[in-house]
Formats: C-alpha cells, structure tokens, sequence
C-alpha cells in the first residue's frame, strides 16, 4: 500500500507545532472547499486535507504516523481508496478509539461563500443556501454531505463581509459543540452599478446640450429615482456626487454618477444641417489643442 505523506499534503514540514497543523489546515481547507473553489480536482483535494488532518491534528496518532514514516515502506497496491491507508494506519474503529483519553473539542469552523443581488443588501433578506460540508462515520471516512440553511442577509452588508452563523460548521468531537460557518459575501453583478465598498458608480448618459447648458435628470438608485442637477459646460467623464445614495451603513455610501455624452445620429437632413449650424458656430473649437506640441 503506498505510503501517504501527510504533511506533504498539508504542505509543512514534519517538525510543525500543531497549532501550525491547524492553520495551514483551515487555509487549505478554504481554498479547496468544493463550495468555494474553482479547482477540477478540489472535493478530492478537500478529502485528502480532512484525511491528513484527521491524522495528524491528534498528538496520539501523530506520534504512531511518525514512527511508520521510518519503516520500510512496500511497494503500492492496485485500487486503494483515498482512507484505505488511513484505516490500515489507525484501524476501522480509529475514530471511536480516539475517545479514550481525550477531550470534548469543538468542531472546525466552516468557510463558503453566498453571492447575493445589490438590491438585497439595501432591503435585507432571507435566502436558503445549500453547501457541501464534510462527516466522518465511525471509520473514519470522509464524505461531503448536502445541508440547506437559512440565511438573514442584514441591510447594509457589504462585498467581502463575512456572515457568521454560530454552531453550523462542523461537528466536533466527542460530543463537543461544532464549529462556526463563515460566509463571505459577494454581490451578483448588476446591469447598472459598480460597488465599491459601500460607494456605488452609475454610468449615466447625456445628451450634448443637457451637457452644454445644464440640466435636471432623473437618476436611478436602488432605493429609488432623484433629481440631479448636470452642471452646464459638464464634460464625459465627470463625476457628480449624490450624498448617501449608496450602501446603507453608518455613515451610508454615496453614489456617483459618470458623465457619459451621447451624440444623436446625423441621419437626417435636418440633423445633419444642425450638425453643420454648429460647426460654423464653433469654427476656433478644437478638443485636441491640448495634444498639439
């Protein structure tokens, strides 16, 4: 049977303290959830990381693992399963003979993420989510079960804000509570806004003479349109501030409209001779002149 090299898996050193054992574990265990990760191979990653840890996090079985790495070791088999080395190391009851001498210990915490709409966070909302978490049965092999949850989603919550939902991680052992589930918020892209923080950044288009003379447009936000007041001589590009239009929060966010100057077609007689009216009204106007030596 081949030899599983434990620590390789977890990425340390066979000298690692164990408190380093746990962290490289929840690092690893975040980045290849088969929730979270974009990896073809991350539930069978996942399981050799529950599998390593479950080895090693006990000082016991750490300590039996490290005297087998300095046997000789045979040649591989044919067909083994991802825990056939696992039970040939510790024995089929290996999760019930860890009871003997140990304490009740809280479970891991869980990390996945919920990607929720725009809108939700300046309403709040309730939505059901389904993850794939980790058990162990009494032989200690890991399978990746289906579990569904409610969610509060809190009004004003922001992109990259970590949701926690006490005793939803993982059981813990020997009777211990179970761990906490952290989820890590993302926002659905919108058609219309970019959140930045609690800031929000709208595109919104003009028309060249609201931008030559000044004009009230209605502006959309989440929570509803407002009046906005383009100043005359407003060019592509600037950025007007609409104070508190953005994230819910305390402060809330702003929102900031860009400028965007859109040209009707010269499709028409008419339009084309209003074109040509104001090219002989400007003849001196050049937007390049800043570009010339």
């Amino acid at each position: 049977m081949e030899f599983k090299d434990y620590y390789a898996t977890l990425g340390l050193q066979s000298t690692t303290t164990q408190d380093e054992i746990k962290r490289a574990y929840r690092k690893l265990a975040r980045k290849y959830h088969p929730d979270v990760s974009k990896e073809t191979d991350a539930e069978a990653r996942f399981k050799d990381l529950a599998e390593a840890y479950e080895a090693l996090s006990d000082p016991q079985r750490r300590a039996a693992y490290d005297e087998a790495r300095l046997r000789p070791q045979r040649e591989p088999d044919e067909d083994i399963s991802h825990s056939d080395f696992f039970e040939s190391m510790f024995g089929r009851q290996a999760r019930g003979a860890r009871a003997q001498g140990r304490r009740r210990a809280t479970g891991e915490d869980h990390h996945a993420k919920i990607i929720i709409d725009l809108e939700d966070a300046f309403q709040g909302a309730r939505r059901t989510i389904s993850l794939r978490m980790p058990v162990a049965d009494a032989q200690g092999h890991y399978t990746l079960q289906n579990r569904q949850l409610e969610v509060n989603i809190p009004k004003g919550v922001r992109e990259g804000q970590h949701l926690r939902l006490a005793g939803q991680g993982q059981a813990g052992d020997l009777g211990g509570p179970a761990g906490d589930l952290y989820l890590e918020v993302a926002f659905r892209p919108h058609a219309h806004y970019r959140v930045d923080g609690r800031d929000l950044y709208l595109n919104l288009p003009i028309t060249p003479w609201e931008a030559a003379l000044g004009a009230a447009v209605t502006v959309p936000t989440p929570a509803g349109s407002v009046q906005l007041t383009v100043p005359a001589g407003s060019s592509s590009g600037r950025k007007l501030r609409l104070k508190g239009r953005g994230l819910p929060g305390d402060p809330p966010g702003n929102l900031y409209a860009v400028l965007g100057i859109t040209v009707p077609p010269a499709d028409t007689p008419a339009s084309t001779q209003a074109y040509e009216a104001l090219a002989r009204t400007f003849p001196n106007f050049n937007p390049r002149s800043a570009l010339e030596a």
